[in-house]
């Protein structure tokens, strides 16, 4: 085969700018890199100094897509350092905004980000032309998410209502039961969308993968649990960076995590549907079981299944909660006073549409951050994002240029990922020698 190099500059369907290169020479993969260039961001600097009530703000700054699971993972990493453990209805309500989220963070990457690929057509657009049902379908789902996120959170995109100890406002109950009507439409047509989706051609792929998620005895994970893997790993979310390292490569902004002694891991929708499976809510789990989705997934091609089953998922909790509180309970509980304490330290993890997000702050007496840490999901899905690439390295370069550069895409797409949350579309460059 020719020397040949396959370059794309910036490649839709992912969130923020990276870039890839793949080298094979004789038949040996050298390189498969995901360059990440987005500039880093500094939140975890500019936060020291902060009052720790700013935080949730701040942090959901961070992305305009899950700003949630920003708030939560500060809320409850620094409720953990103040000894503040949220309950009851609050601890609902929470759960509900995370369900808003959920929604339409799955609903776009399902419909306008990975669905074109499907469909073998370039765009949203493209699909709204060949099946312009489907698109507005999804908007209208996605919209019953935002007005969870809007009515709760006080805005569509990083909500304001949210702090620590709870919320600062929780509007009257008949307000959320006027959303209930569209969420059964999301809970309907995401059962409908599995069943279409599990009669499409997937590429036959797996790897030994070791995923990762949090655990709770009695739910499907959101806000808490203990971190689980399917090797064995069981912490509680103090013990995070007692177990997980991140480290810094050359070609890539973003930091890479690993397992200490085991490497790179696996964390997101396929993860939490195989170390939760039987947590899921009836519906799901009835899909889940008619498409034939079972744990363990280990096909990362199929996590738009996932991804489904999780919308439903998120539709019936969402009914679930509404229908099951007053919303007439305190919007929050008093911080207790820290004047003159010693330096706190809290950690929380809680799961991100697309994984588990790790927050830890130390507050001094004056209730200042002294020292913050955030690791996004995307991170931790670097390293095994690039493994994949690796594996199929021999396959991309035998492609035409098209077909590499589609695959290539695809390949990276399966993990949703934020890549501006991760820098704390793709450039494509293929070198065959």
């Amino acid at each position: 085969m020719k020397d040949r190099t396959i370059k794309v500059d910036y490649i839709a369907r992912v969130e923020g700018e990276g870039a890839l290169t793949i080298r094979v020479k004789d038949g040996v993969c050298e390189i498969a890199e995901f360059r990440i260039f987005e500039p880093p961001r500094f939140f975890e600097a500019f936060l020291r100094g902060r009052s720790m009530m700013e935080v949730p703000d701040i942090t959901a700054r961070i992305c305009g897509i899950c700003p949630v699971a920003y708030q939560m993972s500060s809320c409850h990493a620094i409720e953990n350092a103040l000894g503040m453990k949220i309950e009851g209805e609050n601890r609902e309500l929470r759960r509900l905004l995370y369900c808003g989220e959920w929604i339409e963070s799955h609903v776009l990457h399902v419909f306008m980000l990975q669905a074109p690929d499907m469909f073998r057509v370039p765009d949203a657009v493209a699909l709204a032309k060949l099946n312009p049902d489907l698109v507005k379908t999804a908007l209208r789902m996605k919209k019953a998410g935002n007005a969870i996120m809007s009515l709760l959170g006080g805005r569509e995109i990083h909500p304001i209502n949210v702090r620590v100890g709870g919320f600062y406002k929780i509007l009257p109950r008949k307000d959320f039961e006027a959303l209930v009507p569209e969420l059964e439409f999301v809970r309907d047509e995401a059962a409908k969308a599995a069943t279409f989706f599990a009669k499409k051609d997937f590429r036959d792929y797996s790897r030994d993968y070791e995923f990762v998620a949090l655990c709770h005895p009695a739910e499907y994970p959101l806000n808490d649990g203990r971190i689980v893997s399917s090797s064995g790993l069981d912490i509680a979310c103090a013990e995070y960076e007692d177990n997980f390292v991140e480290e810094h490569v050359r070609h890539s902004n973003a930091l890479h995590s690993h397992i200490k002694n085991r490497g790179a891991y696996f964390v997101g929708p396929i993860a939490r549907f195989n170390l939760n499976f039987e947590k899921l809510s009836p519906l799901a789990l009835q899909t889940a079981k008619a498409i034939g989705l079972a744990p363990p997934v280990a096909n990362p091609y199929k996590g738009i299944l996932v991804r489904l089953i999780e919308v439903i998922f998120a539709a019936e909790e969402s009914i679930r909660i509404i229908r099951g509180n007053s919303f007439g309970g305190p919007p929050f509980i008093h911080t207790p006073a820290t004047t003159g304490a010693s330096m706190r330290k809290g950690t929380a993890c809680t799961e991100a549409p697309r994984g588990i997000l790790f927050h830890r702050y130390e507050i001094d007496s004056s209730e200042s951050i002294v020292s913050a840490k955030i690791v996004p999901p995307t991170s931790q899905n670097q390293p095994t994002i690039e493994n994949d690439l690796r594996d199929i390295a021999q396959t991309i370069v035998e492609l035409s240029d098209d077909e590499a550069r589609f695959l290539a895409e695809q390949t990276i797409r399966n993990y949703d990922p934020c890549i501006s949350c991760a820098t704390h579309f793709l450039r494509l460059k293929i070198e065959r020698t």
